[in-house]
């Protein structure tokens, strides 16, 4: 009877059991993979130093091991003991053979180590995937490139399960989940504490429920922004004395945001790829012919987006008074689930913050979402001078699966085009 152990692990304590490959009875050749181990450093796997058969098995996975660990027991070939160490010549290594020509071997020869199995196929950590071994053969035979997969396991290693599932459901005709393919290393913590004095906020709800949506959005649609200028200076002098008239009627105030609002319906209407959903079998389109439009409003909490159902059916001053009544609701953490769904685009506005231009994450499964910044005074040429025009920056981003650039950079051109001279929503 021989005992397995744990080779030499340079120093390392407590490392994982990841991967259990044997079991006791299981038949042994030198060099079969026996466990996979993960350390700070590495994933590598133990492989055996006889050929015999396993009588008992020392390690579960998730066991934590040291250097010269009994891994198992194990009686070598029809009883003999194995054979003794030769002498090993200091030769120039041997080309690595190519895993094609043996695909169930490692591709790295196994070091020769004095009584004790050498770890092979260290994989070091932040490399194009994070996998054992086996399940690196295991990609190999079937033609999946880990680093097109995201790993389900500890860290996002990528597990047996991962492959088998990624093959079911190629074969049902399915397609990879959203954001599969990102295998991304986590991002490091710190000890921020020893530099200078910190301090732990927790996220807010809305930030913690917002957050894995937007990476999600951010991840699985591919974005392309689109940006273009406004001329607001017709439009601002008709609100403001529009909102004159409101003072002496007691009528709610109207922003440039309602005006902004019904314009985009009119280059919706214009542009139906920008009101509709990509389907999930990315092969069809669901346009909508309603335009519940959202609003990206900031709350103490974090932002929310409340919806303005059938925006093309409302005039200004009703649109205005509902903006007014979902933006207080919000603030006040008030508004109902029912009033933050089935958004066909979305609005985000930073005008009243600052800003030139920004790049806006698309909302799910909307298309398209628009950003408005800063609007600003401008020398504007007019063919034969330069005159201050209020000019407002916008910011369309869109899902380029579903919009391509020459339709991205006319809806921009029409919605400016329409917020400039708002007499164009009545052609």
């Amino acid at each position: 009877m021989m005992e397995i152990k744990v080779p030499n692990l340079d120093g390392a304590k407590d490392v994982a059991v990841v991967e259990v490959y044997i079991s006791a009875g299981d038949s042994v050749e030198p060099e079969t993979p026996l466990i996979s181990l993960e350390s700070d450093k590495a994933v590598m796997d133990v492989p055996s130093p006889l050929a015999g058969t396993i009588t008992e098995l020392k390690v579960k996975e998730g066991d934590k091991v040291n250097s010269g660990d009994v891994i198992a027991l194990a009686e070598g070939a029809a009883g003999a003991e194995p054979p003794p160490k030769k002498e090993v010549k200091k030769e120039p290594a041997p080309q690595a053979v190519p895993a094609e020509d043996h695909p169930k071997k490692t591709p790295e020869p196994a070091q020769a180590m004095a009584n004790s199995a050498a770890p092979v196929n260290a994989q070091p950590l932040g490399a194009a995937s994070h996998a054992t071994p086996s399940v690196r053969g295991l990609a190999r035979e079937l033609g999946i490139d880990l680093s097109q997969l995201s790993g389900s396991g500890p860290k996002g290693r990528v597990l047996r399960e991962d492959l088998t599932s990624l093959v079911k459901s190629l074969m049902s005709g399915g397609v990879p989940a959203s954001g599969t393919g990102f295998n991304l290393p986590p991002i490091p913590g710190g000890d921020y504490a020893n530099f200078g004095t910190v301090e732990e906020i927790a996220l807010s709800r809305i930030r913690k429920i917002s957050g894995p949506h937007l990476h999600r959005n951010w991840l699985g649609i591919p974005h392309v922004t689109q940006f273009e200028e406004a001329d607001i200076t017709a439009l601002e002098e008709f609100r403001q004395s529009l909102n004159k008239e409101s003072a002496k009627s007691g009528a709610a105030k109207v922003s440039p945001l309602i005006f902004i609002l019904k314009a985009v319906v009119h280059a919706l209407k214009e542009f139906p790829d920008f009101n509709s959903s990509l389907n999930p079998d990315g092969a069809s389109l669901t346009r909508k012919h309603y335009y519940n439009i959202g609003i990206a409003v900031d709350t103490p909490g974090g932002l929310v987006v409340p919806v303005i159902r059938n925006a093309d059916t409302k005039g200004i001053r009703e649109l205005a008074a509902e903006l007014a009544g979902l933006s207080t609701r919000a603030r006040e953490g008030k508004l109902k689930p029912d009033e933050m769904k089935g958004g066909t685009f979305t609005i985000s506005n930073l005008g009243g913050i600052g800003g030139t231009y920004f790049t806006p994450i698309v909302n799910a499964p909307e298309a398209a979402i628009l950003g408005l910044s800063k609007s600003a005074m401008k020398p504007v040429w007019d063919g034969s001078q330069f005159v201050p025009r209020l000019i407002l920056p916008l910011s369309v981003s869109y899902d380029h699966r579903v919009i391509d650039g020459a339709q991205g950079a006319r809806f921009t051109a029409c919605l400016a085009s329409v917020i400039g001279d708002i007499r164009r929503m009545l052609l």
